[in-house]
């Protein structure tokens, strides 16, 4: 049976040395970080790296999640992210989930500051999640703290280095590329007001999962109207060659026009379908000036629609330089105390309100700032197209004016086939004869088509739009022998 033996004197003695000597190592460690320069103790980190590279046999490659002065995601930092969502699920401990593309199912990455290995023929290399937190206290231009940057690092031997970067890192992002299509879910985005947000690393949209079922076969407009504009779509979204070709930005404009209940956002929902593009939905109003407009702007992502609605009620954007100028003529003419109190007036309802101008949103549309993505539809739409400034509807910012108008029999007959499931009826002909004499939306047809109770059928259903017809053609037929009346000089 074996002795139980305790440490000697001497051994217990060096024990409580070395924890003598890591206890005060800490204490000056803590003085230096407290007292010595942010400046000095990364100069000191910095060599003291450069010393132990000399000795380490392995190499790093890091992957940041934003590049520049944090403008724009990198997308090898998001192709990585996908390639290690596949790859780190059966080994990683510490995962975090996410929806899929189809909401059905859960899709696993990295944590952070966890570690996953992975293999490349018969090469093991090492990945980390992590994050650096900027221990200055400089401040970005808007006054807010540098925000934390998170980070994929890539480590293996020095030996392998040519395998790395040469083979696996193109693995890397082709597999990425195509688990990131794969697991994509489209998004419909809208800009956030100034004042919500909290801190400089917040992005200036948020966002939901983009699920409307809007598509061309299903909206009610002329059928050849309906296919060139499908083609257009198509057409643009394979012309990256082209646009290269002829030395312009790979965008195109369309202005929807027509009045309320065409269509208009219908017809957005279904371009998006068509195209698998993600919607950003802007409201001028709530951004504060052009230049945030211009951060807007750089934060959307290639394959997406940018979407003003009812573009001539956003902002009264030839309106503003007139009543400047209209002030400034009147203010010569009135005496100092009441300028004063006027011009307080003025600086608190400025400071809630938006000082987009048309030039910027011009420069938005078409300026330098424009080519930051690819791929990319920008879409005005208006009940008034008379009322918005020449310049912001021309042909090479809006390339395709396209009309929504009232709704045709042909029109009709698409709905009646989703709505009540009906190619032919014997009401179509009178509901023919009636919408050819009157204006109807393809709202209001909707609307009355659509059943109300499980008691309404196909017959009461068109029995209630041939009503409708009929009411909107009296009310017209009077208005027209009013406006006859006023215009006659006799009565």
């Amino acid at each position: 049976m074996k002795k139980l033996t305790f440490l000697p004197g001497n051994m217990a003695e060096t024990w409580t040395s070395m924890g003598s000597t890591i206890a005060s190592f800490m204490f000056m460690w803590a003085i230096i970080r407290q007292y010595c320069p942010y400046e000095l103790r990364r100069f000191f980190e910095r060599s003291i790296h450069r010393f132990m590279g000399y000795f380490n046999p392995n190499i790093r490659i890091s992957f940041h999640e934003f590049r520049g002065d944090r403008l724009k995601r990198s997308k090898a930092y998001s192709t990585v992210e996908a390639y290690l969502s596949a790859n780190s699920s059966t080994s990683a401990k510490r995962l975090k989930a996410e929806m899929g593309s189809d909401s059905s199912k859960l899709v696993l990455s990295m944590d952070e500051y966890e570690r996953t290995t992975d293999e490349f023929h018969g090469v093991k290399v090492r990945w980390l999640s992590s994050k650096v937190v900027s221990q200055t206290a400089r401040l970005t231009i808007n006054n807010f703290p540098q925000p934390e940057t998170r980070l994929y690092k890539l480590t293996f031997h020095n030996k392998y280095r040519k395998i790395i970067t040469e083979s696996y890192l193109e693995h890397v992002l082709i597999k990425g590329k195509e688990i990131r299509v794969k697991n994509r879910q489209r998004k419909l985005y809208t800009n956030t007001a100034h004042r919500c947000l909290s801190s400089h690393k917040q992005t200036m949209w948020s966002h939901i999962v983009f699920e409307h079922p809007a598509t061309f076969e299903t909206m009610a407009m002329d059928r050849v109207k309906k296919q060139e504009i499908v083609d257009d779509l198509l057409t643009f979204s394979k012309s990256k060659d082209f646009y290269k070709k002829i030395g312009k930005v790979w965008k195109r404009g369309y202005l929807l026009y027509g009045p309320p209940g065409t269509g208009k956002s219908t017809m957005i929902a279904a371009m998006a379908n068509l195209l698998n593009y993600d919607v950003y939905d802007l409201e001028l109003t709530a951004v504060r000036d052009n230049i945030e407009l211009r951060k807007l702007l750089i934060e959307t992502t290639s394959k997406s629609i940018i979407v003003i609605e009812d573009i001539d009620c956003s902002l009264d954007l030839t309106g503003q330089r007139k009543k400047k100028a209209n002030k400034s003529s009147e203010d010569e003419n009135i005496d100092e105390k009441v300028n004063r109190e006027s011009a307080k007036k003025e600086t608190r309802e400025e400071a809630g309100s938006s000082k987009v101008t048309l030039s910027g949103l011009l420069n938005f549309i078409d300026g330098l700032w424009s080519s930051c993505a690819g791929q990319r539809l920008i879409v005005f739409t208006t009940n008034y197209v008379e009322k918005l400034d020449p310049a912001l509807i021309r042909r090479g910012r809006m390339d395709r004016h396209i009309e929504l108008s009232y709704c045709s029999f042909e029109g009709f007959k698409l709905l009646a086939k989703n709505y009540l499931d009906l190619d032919m009826h014997p009401m179509f002909d009178a509901i023919k004869k009636l919408i050819g004499e009157t204006e109807i939306t393809p709202a209001d047809v909707a609307d009355n088509l659509m059943p109300k109770s499980s008691l309404d059928d196909a017959d009461k259903c068109l029995s209630n739009l041939i009503q409708i017809l009929e009411e909107a053609k009296e009310k017209a037929a009077k208005k027209k022998d009013e406006e006859g009346k006023v215009n006659d000089p006799a009565i």
